[in-house]
């Protein structure tokens, strides 16, 4: 399976360029289309309603549209239900008040997201590719970095347990009057790790996000940058990129959307500066404004752009 995220400034395009690549990579592939944008036109671009349920739009074809306040809230309900039965001899302390505000907590949007993400990567295997249209940039970065910022965190939380456990299972110390040349011996009581919930946790934990850290980087998957003919779109994708080399994530593809004869000769220089600042040796595609097709609001995603040979990999 192959996987594909469609990421850019707000407004420049990236769903119409994710449908209309998902259509025409339908015709040889099954490929399901999910749409992780909290402001989902998806539905639109295909005129079906979707209202968080997967469609089938053709025989090759599927949609998706993720209700982020639905994953949040069953993000939330499952990690809490983990918390209070882990914490369940700590429940005199009434932690019910700190896990009510969780829901507040910076980040449950981006871990929701990843666990949409995560899920449909592990679940929808019978598909050859899945495409993600994502949010805007800065929610885009922030939910592809969580895998490893959190894998970090649990690294550290992990050497913690690990030191809790062995002061809670050291039971004796054997002192006397040291010989000369002696070294000091302790005895300790020997503890299985595998006995403690909270350890488990934390290894399945970092099992899983190491195993989604390796998808995201690997060689099946691929970043899709599209961006528009103008500066601020430019400065937006360059922090984008700067962000992808960051993450060593692999930018495989710039699509240059809603070109027009007007305004050729500065998508000829957004397009070599991109190309320069992400060292990307393949072409970028344009894709021209279709006032006609704007207009009517109809088959948004039936472009006359190619898209499917370059995103075949």
């Amino acid at each position: 399976m192959r996987i594909l995220f469609f990421t850019g400034k707000g407004g420049v395009g990236k769903s119409t360029i994710a449908a209309a690549a998902a259509w025409q990579l339908a015709r040889r592939h099954r490929v399901l289309i999910v749409s992780l944008d909290p402001a989902h036109n998806l539905g639109d671009i295909f005129n079906v309603s979707l209202k968080n349920r997967r469609k089938r739009f053709s025989p090759n074809l599927y949609l998706q549209e993720v209700d982020l306040r639905q994953m949040a809230r069953a993000y939330l309900e499952k990690e809490t239900t983990v918390l209070s039965d882990t914490y369940s001899y700590l429940k005199a302390l009434n932690l019910d008040h700190y896990f009510s505000v969780l829901k507040y907590s910076p980040g449950i949007e981006e871990y929701a997201l990843l666990t949409s993400i995560e899920k449909a990567i592990r679940e929808d295997t019978d598909f050859d590719y899945l495409l993600f249209d994502t949010p805007p940039t800065g929610l885009t970065l922030r939910f592809l970095a969580l895998p490893q910022v959190t894998a970090t965190w649990i690294e550290r939380l992990t050497a913690i347990r690990r030191q809790i456990l062995e002061k809670r299972y050291t039971i004796q110390k054997i002192r006397r009057p040291l010989k000369v040349g002696e070294v000091k011996n302790e005895v300790r009581l020997g503890y299985d790790e595998t006995d403690d919930d909270i350890l488990n946790r934390l290894l399945v934990l970092k099992e899983n996000y190491g195993k989604l850290t390796a998808v995201l980087q690997g060689e099946t998957c691929g970043i899709v940058l599209v961006f528009n003919p103008d500066l601020l779109s430019l400065r937006e994708s360059e922090r984008l990129i700067e962000g992808l080399k960051d993450l060593k994530l692999p930018l495989r593809f710039l699509v240059q959307n809603k070109v027009t004869e007007e305004n050729h000769a500065i998508a000829h220089q957004v397009a070599g500066a991109l190309q320069k600042t992400s060292g990307h040796k393949g072409p970028v595609r344009y894709v021209a404004l279709d006032r006609d097709i704007a207009l009517k609001g109809a088959d948004l995603y039936n472009i006359s752009e190619d898209l499917r040979s370059d995103l075949e990999f």
